[in-house]
């Protein structure tokens, strides 16, 4: 009895001492922290120091908060399942579920700070700098565009979230800066629901995505086109390579071209968000409850837009503009549908305006 338990003693001591040699390691060794969790020690530690911060997360027993956020780290920085984590830090696969939802649930704490809505009050510095989209889309605040992640649901519900894809998924609706950031996600809608029904419901629930009145986003022509939506025109080329060997024509290809260039942010974040976290790029169906794979889109579009403010994400960004440049462009899901009301017609005159002063500019300098 006595000798069980020494035992015992004797690897609770050893998976400790593991532990402790793992956190010094990565802490004090930049290469290996990289490869791990993907970003610096200087910014894990940020990292820690915000999530104490918010009261939510602690050190608790032996387990210190640093080890929690490098476990959640690590299974969305590699799309790692819960087993394989528990190995490596000889934890119970239960201590390790549990770790990684409450780091989840404090880093869902930040959408305040770290997801924010544009107020309209100032013009975003991509616009402002060139005089190709200044001063037409002085009153643009970013791009809204929705997205295609796997899901695991069950058998009945499967019909209604298989969309575009020959799986499950789940339409994610996200707003954007140019400078990649996200300033507004919608999770949870089935992968068969159209962009405009999403749109929709984004705009009138509770936690509803705020456009300043005066201004607007630019949408694909998926989206119906409103005063604060504006969609390209239809039936005219649109897509960057479409004007790489024959230059804009007209005012409708001018405008679709110029549209299309500060569009170009949406594959770019997307590219960006699912690159950094393959749980979320990942095709593999996830293990997790849906409203956990929800709750996984926010967390890492939060801690995109952190790392974003340190200048943490520039590897990623220049890799996903490689691919973007070397690939066809993704064609749009066109909404048939009669946009015949006055706020259609409003945005219908908000682009022609827009599509005739740029014309007129571009005609007299050409």
């Amino acid at each position: 009895m006595h000798g069980s338990f020494k035992q015992k003693n004797l690897v609770a001591q050893y998976k400790e001492q593991v532990r402790g040699e793992i956190m010094h390691h990565l802490q004090t060794h930049s290469k290996a922290c990289h490869n791990l969790i993907r970003m610096t020690p200087d910014t894990f530690l940020l990292l820690c120091i915000k999530l104490r911060n918010t009261g939510l997360l602690n050190d608790s027993g032996r387990c210190s908060l640093e080890e929690k956020v490098i476990t959640f780290l690590m299974i969305v920085s590699h799309n790692l399942k819960l087993r394989v984590v528990a190995v490596f830090f000889r934890r119970s696969i239960e201590t390790i579920y549990r770790q990684f939802h409450s780091v989840l649930h404090a880093i869902m704490s930040l959408e305040v700070e770290y997801l924010k809505q544009p107020d309209g009050s100032q013009v975003p510095s991509e616009i402002a700098s060139t005089s190709r989209f200044f001063p037409y889309f002085k009153d643009c605040v970013g791009a809204l565009d929705g997205t295609h992640i796997r899901v695991k649901v069950s058998n009945a519900d499967t019909p209604r979230f298989r969309g575009r894809k020959d799986y499950p998924t789940q339409n994610v609706l996200a707003a954007f800066t140019f400078d990649l950031r996200f300033t507004y996600i919608l999770a949870g809608w089935e992968g068969s629901a159209s962009d405009s029904k999403i749109i929709k419901n984004a705009l009138t629930r509770e936690d509803n995505l705020k456009i300043p009145s005066g201004k607007y986003y630019l949408v694909d022509a998926g989206f119906m086109l409103r005063s604060g939506l504006i969609a390209p025109y239809r039936g005219v080329r649109y897509h960057l390579k479409e004007y790489s060997t024959r230059g804009p024509e007209n005012a409708k290809e001018l405008f679709n071209l110029r549209h299309a260039s500060l569009r170009n942010a949406v594959e770019r974040a997307f590219g960006v968000l699912k690159k950094r976290f393959p749980i979320i790029g990942s095709s593999n169906e996830k293990t997790y409850s849906f409203d956990v794979q929800c709750e996984i889109v926010l967390a890492c579009s939060i801690l995109h837009n952190f790392l974003m403010s340190l200048g943490a994400l520039e590897e990623e960004i220049s890799e996903v503009d490689t691919e973007l440049s070397n690939r066809g462009e993704m064609e749009s899901q066109v909404d048939s549908r009669e946009r015949d009301n006055e706020d259609a017609r409003l945005g219908a005159q908000i682009r022609d305006n827009i599509a005739a002063q740029m014309w007129n500019d571009y005609a007299s300098n050409h």
